[in-house]
């Protein structure tokens, strides 16, 4: 990890990315340290629900790199990313199913008990192989990136633009919710997947189970985040931010635009199914609800918040806004929408590059007072 901030430091000039790493290094070792060694009678002890929070947390701001490569850097506002990261879950949920086999409430060794219950008499084409770890590691990441490789080349090559993409995205979501709540779509319909038992051969219930876990969300966040730094710095990354700036132009200039878009799409669309599939096992279930064209809105609040194109304004804006919904739905259960739409406005009108640009606005008022 010291190589990693030091490579930070050398190649980007990114300070910010260094107290990130440093934080998630400390993240990844003191949170699984305080549940496990600490008992739960001391008032360091992390619980097991906190953990699973933090855990979830963390997929959330893998979710938000995710968007702001696309929206801050790229200038692509998807409203859609809730459906690539519901797909990744769902692969992976489809594994753990198959993986309770007769331990089920029915005792069915092949067929989840969603599928008993609704009297299918075998298992749909689609799910083989998902017995198979590797295959559906696979296609956690396949799938949401096949999505957004056609959605993206017939979008891009229409060349559909801002606000119009936004929608369409957003409807790509939508659409997407409508199937999975069907009954017959065979992915256990409004309930989707829950009550899962192991993974890998490990209980999903153990808190050691949940501390690796925790421990490798850590990880793909960390690798996310230095995959996006290093497609931000690189030559490709100084391509997205000229079409973000200057569509036309660049194209003008001799650039295959649309590529550059699908390309950043893609991989965007392939992080959020990573982090669906990181978040599934750890908060126990998948169901149609994350595809709801709201909480693709919230993730562009997110990243609003924290600050566009700066990657870690982004997590920030994750773990701000989730823990203050965390912490807000119990104090105020019935205000606490009020607080999160007065906290976006806010920063927003105060501080326009998000929590980020909190420095350059404070540098601003200092100049004026003088």
């Amino acid at each position: 990890m010291p190589a990693v901030t030091r490579w930070l430091a050398a190649r980007t000039g990114d300070t910010r990315g260094v107290v990130f790493v440093g934080i998630l290094l400390v993240v990844a070792v003191l949170t699984p340290v305080l549940n496990l060694a600490v008992p739960a009678s001391s008032p360091f002890h992390v619980s097991t629900f906190v953990m699973t929070l933090v855990g979830k947390y963390l997929c959330y701001a893998m979710l938000a790199l995710a968007v702001d490569l696309v929206w801050g850097y790229c200038g692509i506002l998807s409203l859609g990313h809730g459906a690539f990261f519901a797909l990744g879950g769902y692969a992976m949920g489809m594994y753990l199913m198959r993986q309770i086999g007769p331990r089920g409430v029915y005792g069915n060794p092949i067929l989840p008990d969603f599928m008993v219950f609704l009297n299918w008499k075998e298992l749909p084409w689609f799910w083989y192989g998902f017995d198979s770890f590797p295959f559906a590691a696979l296609m956690i990441v396949a799938v949401p990136a096949a999505l957004a490789f056609v959605f993206g080349y017939l979008a891009f090559r229409s060349r559909v633009t801002g606000v119009y993409l936004s929608i369409i995205t957003q409807a790509l979501s939508y659409a997407l919710l409508l199937a999975f709540f069907r009954n017959d779509m065979g992915f256990g319909g409004n309930n989707g997947f829950t009550d899962f038992k192991e993974l890998l051969g490990f209980d999903l219930q153990s808190d050691r189970t949940r501390v690796v876990l925790l421990v490798i969300t850590a990880i793909a966040l960390g690798l996310s985040y230095l995959a996006c730094r290093f497609i931000e710095s690189s030559r490709a990354g100084r391509v997205i931010r000229a079409i973000r700036d200057a569509e036309s132009r660049t194209r003008f200039l001799g650039y295959r635009v649309e590529s550059y878009k699908l390309w950043v799409f893609v991989f965007s669309a392939a992080v959020s199914g990573v982090a669906g599939a990181l978040y599934v096992p750890q908060v126990g279930i998948i169901n149609p609800s994350e595809m709801q064209p709201s909480n693709s809105i919230e993730m562009a609040i997110w990243v609003a918040v924290g600050g566009r194109g700066s990657l870690v304004g982004g997590v920030l804006g994750a773990w701000l806004i989730n823990g203050a919904k965390s912490w807000l739905t119990v104090a105020f259960p019935s205000a606490w929408l009020y607080f999160l739409g007065a906290l976006f406005i806010l920063v927003t009108l105060l501080t326009p590059e998000g929590l980020v640009g909190m420095k350059s606005v404070v540098s601003k008022l200092k100049a004026v007072r003088r």
